[in-house]
């Protein structure tokens, strides 16, 4: 799988194609928005149904990468569960697998707007946040108070016809894709997005990392696509 490696205020970072974030220096694998439990919410609630699969195709994405670079530490930034309801009733093949995939390592659980702290601390440590260095580990990115490292958007960029969920790099916000399987998008030109990031580069995931220029920024020399 390819990635985009890059520099983030003191931070060697690496972007997957996937849509997971590896700081490969503190062996920590970071992910936003698994929404584990979509359908049984949208069905729950008389909303339009999503194939009951889609957690496991979430947790068996997330198992490859966790086999690929084996981190010490996995971060979640928020809304790793579609609703508390989700997290207090996964069944139990899901619940094994999230097991799996803690045992070993450390896990940080970093509450979302779908999720509070109480139902994430089921699995581990939670919080509002956590830090790598001068890099706050947030669910949603505050102006003016970077860096930070976030979710919570979906941010998505229109390429050749089709919406491929993307990374957006600013100068002190760095925005993770929804890591979780249907889970929609919001494209990087939303107000709400470009207020964040006006300029800088969004790396589009799907078979390899992509990135690409945003606003009137271009792609500086440090940056590297592997």
């Amino acid at each position: 799988m390819s990635s985009y490696q890059f520099a983030f205020h003191g931070l060697h970072l690496e972007a997957r194609a996937s849509g997971a974030l590896w700081w490969a220096e503190g062996r920590c694998l970071i992910v936003a928005d698994l929404h584990l439990g979509k359908s049984e919410r949208l069905a729950r609630r008389g909303g339009p149904l999503l194939p009951p699969y889609e957690g496991m195709v979430t947790l068996d994405r997330l198992t490859a990468e966790v086999e690929t670079l084996e981190p010490a530490r996995i971060v979640s930034l928020g809304d790793a569960f579609d609703d508390d309801l989700v997290a207090h009733s996964l069944d139990e093949q899901m619940t094994r697998g999230l097991g799996q995939l803690a045992e070993g390592r450390d896990w940080f659980w970093v509450a979302g707007n779908h999720d509070p702290a109480s139902a994430c601390s089921l699995f581990g440590a939670a919080g509002p946040e956590s830090r790598l260095g001068q890099v706050a580990l947030r669910h949603v990115a505050c102006p003016g108070a970077g860096p930070d490292i976030s979710g919570h958007f979906h941010p998505v960029i229109r390429l050749a016809g089709e919406r491929r969920k993307s990374f957006l790099l600013g100068k002190q916000h760095l925005i993770l894709p929804a890591f979780g399987a249907y889970t929609g998008g919001l494209c990087a030109n939303d107000p709400a997005l470009r207020n964040l990031v006006p300029e800088g580069i969004a790396i589009c995931c799907g078979r390899r990392a992509l990135p690409l220029p945003i606003g009137a920024v271009a792609l500086p020399g440090r940056h590297r696509r592997r």
